[in-house]
């Protein structure tokens, strides 16, 4: 998430009520998760286990909960609670706006672009042109959608990231201050669910096609002229490259990539990244033909073992 203009860190700090190590002038020009940060971004981190990659990454802001040396050319902002923080710059930067309009105002709908009853669609989204919204689809706050694309109907763009930290007394949800972007010609099948990303954008890229009953999970970006069957689960962070296909009911993990051309057939569980190029089958996942000489074999030990008496 980029802020609309620089901010410094002093100004930073004092919205969260936290001490900073580094100039007051320090600039900052965002916020974003340790997997797409920038410089001028700020990242949290609030466990010893992740401190040097999130000190190491390309943020030049880190909020922490100890008060370490800071790397050279980086400013530290010290809190007891940088998850509690984040989520306080989250609500400051863009805070949560009811509606009381089935389209908001501030939506851009492109020519030709037809929106059937009962959707909504929130503030700051941009449709493109010529695209066909079914009735009952919805459409969060600035959700970004190209031309020429197709929503049936039930669809839901732009639900929070499904990201909680455990409390002894419950759970704690990252709020979600990021966008869905849609980009060129892709068609969304019914009853689809895609999550915004958490700072940043969650991508469907040009040309792609889903099915109905699908769910992409934050942050989540999926190349172009992909292909993905009913009942597929694709958790947070997960990166599909171009001209992928996942038949029915495939399931990933988080922070994976799946290789260009890749095909994962149904039902596979996607528990590793894999090359593209080839095809795969089963959990754990494995290459196709391999993963079917197994089974072939399995059916043959009932013979093997009659051999052996």
């Amino acid at each position: 998430m980029k802020f609309n203009k620089t901010y410094t860190l002093k100004q930073i700090a004092e919205i969260i009520n936290s001490k900073y190590i580094g100039t007051d002038d320090f600039p900052v020009h965002g916020m974003n998760e340790i997997h797409v940060v920038e410089p001028g971004d700020i990242v949290f981190v609030d466990h010893p286990k992740y401190y040097d990659k999130a000190l190491q990454s390309a943020a030049t802001i880190v909020l922490i909960n100890k008060e370490v040396e800071c790397p050279e050319g980086k400013a530290l902002l010290i809190s007891d609670d940088p998850f509690r923080d984040f989520n306080v710059l989250t609500k400051h930067f863009r805070p949560f706006v009811s509606a009381n309009l089935s389209i908001a105002e501030s939506a851009k709908i492109g020519e030709g672009t037809i929106i059937q009853p009962n959707c909504f669609v929130g503030h700051n989204v941009q449709i493109g042109k010529n695209c066909l919204i079914h009735s009952n689809v919805s459409i969060y706050d600035n959700t970004v959608i190209g031309d020429n694309v197709i929503i049936h109907a039930g669809t839901i763009l732009g639900a929070d990231a499904f990201y909680y930290k455990k409390r002894p007394d419950g759970f704690d949800q990252l709020l979600s201050g990021g966008r869905v972007v849609i980009e060129n010609n892709v068609g969304i099948g019914a009853l689809c669910t895609i999550d915004k990303g958490v700072t940043g954008d969650t991508t469907i890229g040009e040309g792609t096609k889903i099915d109905n009953q699908v769910h992409v999970g934050h942050d989540t970006v999926i190349g172009k002229k992909c292909l993905i069957a009913s009942q597929t689960g694709i958790a947070g962070c997960v990166i599909i490259e171009d001209e992928v296909t996942l038949w029915g009911q495939v399931g990933t993990t988080s922070g994976i990539t799946i290789g260009a051309k890749a095909v994962i057939m149904g039902q596979t569980g996607v528990t590793k990244s894999v090359e593209g190029g080839k095809s795969y089958f089963g959990t754990p996942i494995e290459e196709s033909r391999e993963k079917l000489k197994q089974l072939a074999n399995i059916k043959r030990i009932p013979e093997i073992i009659e051999k052996l008496k």
